[in-house]
């Protein structure tokens, strides 16, 4: 209650005295103040009810466009912050991923029994995984569960042109994720933690790489370093020992593939699928793919303000996914990875007993004729 009366008493001076600065300044102490006596929902509480005082700040005359407004100028243009929405449990994984990520949420949650015993808990994770199998998705769900803010390295920012640039830029980033509990995620993370053994490296590359990981050792374990790759053979070796958790993350399986369809059903109404017919459509193909798929459906249904199923929504959605891919040269079954051993949805072949194979549109029947 005190809470929500301190932030009503600076939401009023703000209106009043338009410093909106002072605001900003006052409720990041205050978070994250919050956030080293381990009082997270607190702090999350603080961020949401906060924000729309900030969102004004942003677009008062005197203030310049600023996508995080409880970053400080000077890291604008290094840093994301965030608000995560996804959790853990929202998120289709395999079992032992699953497993590994709740074992770290209870370390870090039990920071102060293991340091009772002279223990840290782990605080650097490694995802590696090809595009789309929801590495950022689960770095996120991760700051989610821990009640931390998610504050993702924007490398057009980091990356200088000058000597030495990018090594003091990277500092900032430090020193400022140091200050409070927090998950810092470094997407495309080959970018800056390259092999510093190849000939066609830089000097520069080469020594931010050597900053990084002098860097990630000064860390505290209350900061949550998560880097993502999908080229984990262009990493330095001196990086690999660096994370104390590596994850590994595929393709969805049959297992996933069938637990995204029931979740489907569930959420969003029966598709017309079973979960053959749905394991054979998507099998090689990534999260994202079928994610995007999911809310074309969506936002048909809710267009057509319910004259249209889900089940024909789906059938819609996967006719213009193929559409796309054809455009693009992509195989409409299967990635262009798993493009020989796709599974194919077959059908007879006219009088010869033999299968073929023939596009989801056949089985699903033309979007088009199904409108009219």
């Amino acid at each position: 209650m005190n809470d929500q009366r301190n932030v009503r008493r600076l939401r009023s001076v703000g209106q009043r005295d338009n410093d909106h600065g002072r605001i900003k300044d006052t409720m990041t102490a205050l978070i994250e103040e919050a956030h080293f006596q381990q009082k997270h929902g607190l702090a999350s509480r603080l961020v949401r009810r906060t924000s729309p005082t900030v969102g004004r700040a942003v677009s008062a005359p005197c203030s310049t466009d600023r996508e995080s407004p409880m970053l400080p100028d000077s890291l604008q243009l290094l840093l994301r912050e965030t608000f995560p929405r996804r959790r853990i449990n929202e998120l289709v994984h395999s079992r032992a991923i699953r497993s590994e990520v709740r074992e770290l949420i209870a370390e870090i949650a039990q920071t102060s029994l293991l340091r009772s015993h002279s223990l840290e808990p782990r605080h650097t994770v490694l995802l590696v995984g090809p595009p789309g199998t929801g590495k950022t998705s689960l770095a996120e769900a991760l700051a989610a569960e821990l009640g931390m803010p998610f504050l993702t390295v924007r490398y057009e920012g980091l990356v200088g042109s000058y000597l030495g640039e990018t090594g003091s830029r990277l500092q900032e980033i430090v020193q400022y994720a140091s200050r409070m509990p927090c998950v810092l995620f470094f997407d495309e993370f080959e970018s800056v933690g390259k092999e510093r053994s190849d000939a066609q490296e830089t000097g520069e590359i080469k020594r931010v790489v050597s900053s990084l990981l002098m860097h990630m050792d000064a860390l505290p374990t209350h900061c949550v370093v998560v880097c993502a790759t999908n080229h984990p053979e262009l990493l330095d070796r001196a990086v690999w020992r660096r994370f104390e958790v590596r994850l590994t993350l595929p393709a969805p399986g049959a297992t996933e593939l069938k637990e995204w369809l029931a979740r489907t059903n569930k959420t969003f109404g029966d598709i017309g699928m079973t979960a053959k017919e749905f394991i054979e459509l998507f099998s090689g193909e990534t999260f994202s793919e079928i994610e995007a798929i999911t809310l074309d459906a969506r936002r048909k249904v809710v267009l057509s303000y319910g004259k249209k199923t889900p089940a024909l929504a789906f059938k819609e959605a996967v006719a213009s996914w193929e559409r796309r891919r054809r455009v693009s040269g992509i195989n409409a079954v299967g990635t262009t990875t798993n493009r020989k051993n796709a599974a194919r949805i077959r059908k007879p072949e006219a009088n010869k007993g033999k299968e073929t194979p023939v596009s989801s549109s056949l089985l699903f029947g033309d979007a088009e004729d199904q409108i009219r």
